[in-house]
């Protein structure tokens, strides 16, 4: 339901500071909110990581800031108290009197107490049971896709995302210095698929010998596997390139915990085909245009995974029960960080690899759009087609 647009909004707050699949769910939302209110400052408040990513980007933002230490933001957990910063932190936005503040986080258990705080002339957001209000929401709905959450909250001030369905992709702008800082950790033109073999909750890890199996049938297709994602990410990556002692073709680079994040979404830019866990790296080269091969368990695929087109494609998981201890883990989430994805085979994922390979689609062999006059590349929006996360797989309702 579409709500009232908001008269004379000069400055506009939102909030989403979680992981970096989370926040790139909202972007149609933020696409939403420029679209409507085209003259307004929009201010973006997330994680620490968030300005590295953002900060002389294009996109339907204008300025970003990290939130302050809050209980249920940037990892914290729902009762922690607030950090020292907190208070200057609210003190310093009542000032700039925003006219509009959204709530694109979670649930509102805290992140509405956050929202309210702002002493913004209307709020609005999601609101599970128990949460506080807000001037304008919508019920938080269990299972549903979070580009579709938080297109409802800005729903609510007006703003709806115009064009088809391939406006429902998260994407973001490659500036060209974004791919010449790829270009210094990964030289020259030949042709990759990018691995991610990582993922902050064990159990949306693939198990690495399969990671394994698809690199070597890549190698064998003559393509290069460079290996990305974060300092995290470099003990399994290790595991993946130890294991490909017999190369094909192809070579095996590794550069994982050696990429900022500009020069992450520009390698991931430049490859033909994204392969690896329900996890930011796969958001991001999925924004970047990339096509994508993405292991997802069933609790996931539903809010985090492909939305639209055909070239992000999902390999699913239906695992209801801990595989340790039997436990339900819908509803509920025991204490065994075991991977939950291995009922997904590697003759899926490789399949899937090689009919995305055999779409093509780009000379250049990027997964990106056309070159923008700054040298930028435009994200390409996907042909159309059927359905096909990183962030937090509890089951509970994020704050």
């Amino acid at each position: 339901m579409t709500g009232p647009r908001v008269d004379s909004v000069c400055r506009v707050l939102a909030l989403r500071a979680n992981g970096i699949g989370d926040f790139l769910m909202v972007v149609p939302a933020l696409e939403a909110v420029r679209s409507c209110y085209p003259d307004a400052e929009v201010t973006v408040v997330g994680d620490a990581w968030l300005p590295a990513l953002l900060d002389g980007r294009p996109g339907p933002w204008d300025r970003c800031l990290v939130a302050p230490a809050f209980p249920g933001l940037r990892g914290l957990p729902t009762d922690a108290a607030p950090g020292q910063d907190a208070g200057g932190f609210f003190e310093e936005q009542q000032a700039r009197g925003y006219d509009l503040a959204l709530q694109l986080h979670g649930g509102g258990a805290t992140s509405n107490t956050f929202v309210s705080r702002l002493g913004a002339g209307l709020t609005a957001g999601a609101r599970a049971p128990g949460a506080p209000p807000l001037d304008r929401w919508v019920r938080y709905l269990p299972g549903r896709h979070e580009v579709l959450r938080w297109l409802d909250v800005a729903a609510l001030v007006g703003a709806e995302l115009p064009g088809g369905t391939a406006r429902l992709v998260p994407r973001l702008v490659v500036t060209g210095a974004d791919l010449e800082r790829s270009r210094v950790a990964l030289p020259g033109d030949r042709r990759f698929v990018a691995l991610h073999v990582g993922a902050r909750d064990l159990r949306r890890r693939w198990p690495t010998e399969r990671f394994v199996a698809v690199a070597r049938m890549l190698l064998g297709e003559g393509l290069d596997v460079v290996l990305v994602g974060g300092d995290a990410d470099r003990e399994a990556s290790a595991e993946v390139v130890a294991a490909l002692t017999a190369r094909a073709d192809g070579e095996c680079v590794d550069l994982s915990g050696r990429l900022s994040l500009p020069a992450t979404l520009g390698t991931l830019a430049r490859a033909e085909l994204f392969v690896g866990n329900d996890s930011g790296p796969r958001h991001l080269a999925a924004a970047a245009g990339t096509p994508t091969v993405g292991v997802f368990w069933v609790g996931n695929v539903m809010s985090f995974g492909p939305l639209a087109g055909d070239r992000d494609r999902a390999l699913v998981s239906f695992r209801m029960h801990c595989p340790v201890c039997g436990a339900e883990q819908v509803h509920h989430r025991c204490d065994h960080d075991v991977p939950f994805v291995g009922d997904v085979n590697v003759a899926e994922v490789g399949e899937a690899a090689l009919d995305l390979l055999a779409m093509g689609g780009l000379d250049r062999g990027a997964g990106a759009g056309p070159v923008g006059r700054d040298g930028s590349l435009r994200p390409r929006r996907p042909r159309g087609g059927a359905p096909g996360r990183a962030g937090s797989t509890d089951p509970a309702t994020p704050a």
